[in-house]
């Protein structure tokens, strides 16, 4: 059973870097076909897809983030990390961690998510 568990602050200040990481399990992040993906929803706001890390390690963002956002890996701890730098408030949301299929679309499995919220 493919599980995936996002951790990291709850509470970030304005201008810092938010970290997140996000702990799967019942599957590796090598296996061929998925991508890792990070998503996030503010309060009353739909969903935003914010970037992905491919099962050989590329990545790719979201044009609107890609200046503010990292995603790695560490395939040791079978475990994917989102970084956001230069936190305003509006980057409070759930942040959601889940794996998305390549071949036949859609995500599979998902994080319960977390809240971040980003306050002084």
């Amino acid at each position: 059973q493919v599980q995936l568990q996002e951790s990291g602050p709850g509470l970030v200040k304005p201008s810092q870097t938010l970290s997140l990481t996000c702990t799967v399990s019942g599957a590796f992040i090598t296996t061929s076909g998925y991508y890792w993906t990070w998503i996030r929803q503010p309060p009353g706001k739909g969903l935003e897809w914010m970037g992905a890390i491919h099962y050989s390690g590329s990545t790719n963002y979201n044009p609107s983030l890609k200046s503010r956002t990292s995603i790695s890996r560490d395939t040791s701890k079978n475990q994917f990390t989102l970084q956001l730098s230069s936190v305003t408030p509006e980057d409070t949301a759930v942040y959601y961690c889940a794996r998305r299929r390549i071949a036949a679309g859609g995500y599979d499995h998902w994080g319960k998510g977390t809240l971040v919220t980003v306050s002084s």
